[in-house]
């Protein structure tokens, strides 16, 4: 017999039973740390003699494959009449009384499940089932019960494993399909570049090992499939199920599907699923996900285990182009297909916020997955600010003033608790006495005390309302209202609360200073995290940012490329902002001459877009002698990819592309060879000065670390080097960087350039 299949009672259930369409309009933020204060409450209620979160198990065979099914039900007790009896708790927030018995058949499927496997436990002929639905915030209780029996308790459990089979053998068939290809899978180039080696050898140690691994590795060498390709290999040897490549970047997500590809054409048999953002891959033009404005809503239960089996069977790098098409074959939202195919697939390419993010993350990924799975970081040092944001929350005044006045006439305890929350505002705004900002190092809790009511009124009116009101101010401001109280929970001596007074409105925000603990949490539980970047540099701050430990690896690989392909300048002119006026002609001199110098293409890095707009302005663009771009705040895609496409080598003619450090043009793009001539990068990069980067300050300040290293230098330096690593990107490359700045010369940042840097040449200006 082979290996068994294990699979948890939940997901068992969930193919099983689920149908129906993509509910509309509300749906309540808190389920997941409601539904379990409200079982840890009940379960307090049991008798000594009952137990809770029972783990039960059984074993089961069926058409030659044998199952592990398993799972913790929530209470196993015992009846006053001696019966045993299986209790199964859900927590919802609607009204008890609309509750009819058969309303939700999964749940009573999973608390058969439990009780088939308790039954067999203790050899019972009989058991007591009982749903318990608890209504989150109250004590009320609503409660169904059954009486079952063994046999047919028996006869359920194969019915349940015989609707899942189809599935259960196309993955068994699969898995086998693709072990076998990754045993025989090569590397897909005729050689390791140097470094690639060390690298690929350190990922697939830091997996074989269970732990987290920091690695330094240049621009050029081939970070992608050196992650991946150890990553596949431990796959192929039972020690990982499942990959995630997670990154911020679009153009890096694309990077690692085509190395998927690379490695499908050299043999690989595996699924791979990207995940395209919702508002990019809908069908609609408006996007309103209900049954009633979606085709492809409607009924998407009904229909996606069959489009999930199909698309399994005949497809492996699915991309955005193969999803497409299926969800029109099998009339399902494209963007929850993917969803569901991520759960299934064997590799998972995605936004850092699937995996990092609580209001996003892919929640059906349980613990037993979790310690199969491999994260693969990619631009990890873009992960700290993302982080800083997903750990904040904010609310404003002027939203509840608003909703006290909508709901003045229609629902008044809405209107009321509004008001509330708006008069703590105007305290506020009273308090800040003329001041624009204020900070506390404690949480307001007279505030969050406010927002409870709130958001509860909130809640009801939603349930309540129409479809339509989920693109309503309202619904946006309830999500706030439990953004800010999910995040009171989080807060301790890593955050801040800062006011700020804007025009006659005013901010709160619970300001996540550092995101190392919770990234820690959110991540906890992984076979093993790779955090991996070009410009991980120093790595002892992105350790210390990004949630690591003393028993984490790092490696640090050095260019594969040689010194003399690269030309470096270094042009000690001040960009400071107080320098900028005085400097600006001579740096227009500067680049002019840096342009016509040689014919050739060139990419110019400003750390603003107002900075270089005021350059551009002193340089007469007339007398350049080349074809000039200039990057545009929000360019969408097919702008971004026609400004690139312009790099072509054989132009014929000079190109000037001028463009923002951090931008869309200075991360994750490839202009090999005489695609790319130039680069000028134009100042350190800092960060502008304001309230929340003084705030990074002063708590790393406070931690005994250097806060100005920690909020500014450390970030500013990262996209300078992410900007001058566009220049050389193979072994052939060749090119003049210019770095502009006399704080270039400064240890604090001259420590902070790549060896292959150093040989610069100091040219002053004349």
């Amino acid at each position: 017999m082979e290996e068994a299949i294990r699979i948890s009672v939940r997901t068992l259930v969930e193919y099983v039973y689920r149908c129906g369409s993509i509910e509309s309009g509300f749906h309540r933020a808190s389920t997941l740390t409601d539904g379990t204060e409200a079982h840890q409450k009940l379960q307090k209620t049991y008798k000594d003699t009952d137990q809770k979160e029972v783990y039960l198990q059984t074993e089961a065979e069926l058409d030659g494959l044998r199952y592990i099914i398993e799972g913790r039900c929530d209470g196993l007790l015992r009846t006053n009449e001696g019966d045993v009896l299986i209790d199964e708790i859900k927590s919802t927030s609607r009204d008890l009384a609309e509750l009819t018995e058969d309303a939700h058949p999964v749940h009573w499927a999973q608390a058969r499940c439990y009780a088939y496997m308790a039954a067999e436990r203790q050899g019972l002929k009989r058991i007591q089932v009982q749903l318990t639905y608890v209504r989150v915030g109250t004590d009320e209780l609503r409660q169904f019960r059954r009486t079952e029996t063994a046999e047919g308790l028996a006869t359920f459990m194969m019915e349940l494993l015989k609707a899942y089979a189809p599935f259960a053998s196309l993955k068994r068939r699969l898995e086998e399909a693709r072990n076998e290809s990754i045993r025989q899978l090569p590397f897909p180039f005729d050689s390791y570049r140097e470094g690639q080696r060390k690298l690929a050898g350190a990922v697939y140690k830091t997996i074989t090992d269970g732990k987290s691994l920091f690695a330094k590795a240049p621009t050029g060498i081939g970070k992608t499939v050196s992650t991946i390709f150890p990553a596949v290999k431990a796959i192929g040897e039972g020690r990982l199920q499942r990959i995630f490549y997670v990154t911020a970047k679009t153009i890096a997500r694309t990077a690692a599907e085509a190395t998927f590809r690379l490695l499908e054409e050299k043999g690989l048999r595996l699924r791979t699923v990207a995940i395209t953002a919702k508002e990019k891959i809908c069908f609609k033009e408006e996007m309103r996900c209900s049954k009633e404005h979606c085709e492809y809503a409607d009924g998407f239960y009904d229909r996606i285990n069959a489009a999930i089996l199909d698309l399994l069977a005949h497809e492996t790098t699915i991309t955005r182009q193969v999803i497409e098409p299926y969800a029109r074959k099998h009339r399902v939202c494209p963007f929850e297909f993917a969803l569901e195919a991520a759960y299934a697939a064997d590799a998972v390419i995605c936004d850092y916020n699937y995996v990092y993010d609580p209001r996003v993350s892919l929640k059906r990924l349980f613990e037993e997955q979790r310690k199969q799975t491999a994260l693969l970081v990619d631009e990890a040092h873009n992960l700290p600010d993302r982080a800083r944001e997903m750990y904040s929350a904010e609310l404003r005044k002027s939203d509840f003033l608003a909703l006290q006045r909508e709901f003045k006439d229609v629902r008044k305890p809405l209107s009321q608790a509004a008001r509330l929350v708006n008069d703590y505002f105007i305290g506020l705004r009273k308090r800040l006495d003329g001041e624009k900002s204020v900070t506390a190092k404690e949480l307001p809790h007279e505030l969050a005390d406010l927002l409870g009511p709130f958001a509860a009124e909130a809640e009801l009116a939603l349930l309540s309302g129409p479809a339509e009101a989920s693109g309503s101010l309202l619904l946006d401001t309830y999500f706030a209202a439990q953004a800010f109280l999910r995040t009171a929970k989080l807060y301790d001596e890593r955050y801040v609360t800062y006011a700020e007074r804007e025009r006659g409105d005013v901010r709160l925000k619970l300001f996540c200073l550092d995101p190392s603990q919770q990234l820690r949490q959110m991540s906890k539980g992984y076979r093993a995290k790779i955090f991996f970047s070009a410009t991980l540099s120093p790595l002892p701050y992105y350790q210390d940012v990004l949630g690591g430990s003393d028993d984490d690896y790092a490696v640090s690989v050095p260019s594969p490329f040689s010194r003399d392909q690269l030309e470096v300048r270094i042009q000690p002119l001040s960009t400071r902002f107080k320098d900028r006026e005085a400097t600006r002609e001579p740096l227009a001199a500067l680049l002019r001459k840096l342009v016509q110098e040689r014919q050739g293409n060139y990419l110019i890095f400003f750390p603003s877009f107002e900075y270089m707009n005021s350059v551009l302005e002193s340089i007469d663009l007339g007398t350049l002698n080349a074809e000039v771009l200039v990057q545009q705040p929000g360019m969408t895609e097919e702008e971004r990819e026609r400004f690139l496409a312009a790099f072509q080598e054989s132009n014929g003619e000079t190109l000037a592309g001028f463009t923002v450090m951090g931008g869309l043009f200075s991360e994750g793009i490839d202009l090999v060879g005489d695609r790319l001539t130039g680069v000028a990068v134009v100042g350190v990069g800092l960060p502008q000065i304001g309230p929340e980067r003084d705030l990074i300050k002063n708590h790393f300040d406070e931690s005994g670390k250097d806060g100005f290293d920690y909020a500014y230098v450390y970030p500013g330096m990262n996209k300078v080097l992410q900007a001058g690593g566009r220049l050389i990107r193979s072994e052939t490359d060749r090119g003049v960087l210019m770095l502009v700045d006399d704080r270039f010369l400064q240890p604090k940042y001259r420590q902070l350039l790549p060896y292959e840097w150093r040989h610069y040449e100091v040219v002053r200006f004349r």
